[in-house]
């Protein structure tokens, strides 16, 4: 992100808070009116000209004023973020008096997603921790009968069974695979393909059996409190119900697909628009930011609404419920 001249970031951070605030678009003179810029309104105008050049603002008709772009909006919260107001200080003080109080971990989390709405105004989404697929420490192998009963030592000294076929007059190749497996464990990995010729059999229907153990466990869906879709309903932005539909159908059906916590690090915790992978998301801003509790799970806490968004109070107001799950969590 290339910086702007002074004036130009003056007229960016005036227009994106106008526009916030009123949902109008706006012109030079009342920037300079509403907000005291020292410039007359013909140097405004000239400044607002070269960011609609650089693709920062927008102008929805002719004869209207300006508007931030998603362009405008992205290096408004990368360079221009003021800081938050004395309502997100509020929150955090709030937040600080918790305790482990609550019976259970969902009426901590449901407190926490309204509060987030209720300040925000905003669609408010927060995840249960879930842990990450623990890795295989040691393995057993007993046969039982025409099966082969394996016991799975993984991270955390969690421990596992599964019960597999044993392939016909294979129990004998079981010791040997047992010792092949727990060698290649000592590696940090199980390379199959280095798997001898005369442990293929059994050697097969174990890796078969692993790799269901491990699709099961990551195709958990991690549970999700969500609250505040009234607010969502009461933008502008979302007035026609073509607009809402698909995100409506989202946030029903499958509100953990607005959280990409492994690509929108790189983001400032915030995705404006089309940044957002799932299409159902681009008219809209997600602010998002992790939590981790004491053994090891992961969880988001998130802020969905339209893309005129007060930035500075949603991401601080995420932060600091993140940061209150982790103490209380950890």
């Amino acid at each position: 992100m290339q910086p702007l001249p002074r004036r130009q970031e003056q007229v960016l951070q005036a227009t994106v808070s106008h526009y916030v605030d009123t949902t109008e678009p706006v012109g030079s003179k009342t920037l300079v009116q509403r907000f005291g810029l020292e410039a007359s309104p013909a140097t405004i105008r000239s400044a607002m000209g070269a960011l609609e050049q650089r693709g920062l603002l927008t102008q929805p008709h002719t004869s209207a004023g300006r508007v931030p772009s998603p362009q405008g909006y992205r290096h408004y919260v990368d360079c221009l973020l003021p800081a938050p107001g004395a309502a997100v200080g509020q929150l955090q003080s709030e937040l600080m008096a918790l305790s482990l109080q609550w019976a259970a971990l969902d009426d901590l989390l449901l407190h926490l997603a309204r509060r987030l709405a209720d300040l925000t105004g905003l669609f408010s989404l927060i995840t249960k921790p879930q842990r990450p697929s623990p890795a295989l420490q040691a393995l057993r192998l007993v046969p039982s009968g025409d099966r082969l009963l394996v016991f799975l030592v993984e991270g955390g000294a969690s421990a596992t069974s599964l019960n597999l076929r044993l392939p016909h007059g294979r129990g004998d190749d079981l010791p040997a695979l047992e010792r092949w497996v727990s060698a290649q464990l000592a590696g940090g990995t199980i390379d199959w393909r280095t798997l001898p010729p005369q442990l293929q059999s059994c050697g097969d229907q174990l890796r078969q059996g692993l790799l269901s153990h491990q699709q099961v466990w990551s195709n958990q869906p991690s549970s999700a409190v969500t609250l505040g879709l009234g607010g969502l309903l009461r933008q502008p932005e979302f007035e026609r119900s073509e607009s809402l539909r698909p995100l409506l159908e989202l946030v029903e059906s499958e509100p953990q697909r607005v959280l990409h916590p492994d690509k929108v690090q790189a983001l400032g915790g915030v995705w404006i628009g089309m940044e957002h992978p799932d299409p159902a998301l681009h008219q809209c801003a997600v602010v998002q930011a992790d939590y981790r509790s004491g053994d090891g799970g992961l969880g988001q806490v998130a802020l969905v609404g339209p893309m005129r968004m007060a930035y500075a109070t949603a991401r601080a107001a995420v932060r600091s419920v993140a940061d209150v799950l982790e103490r209380l969590l950890c």
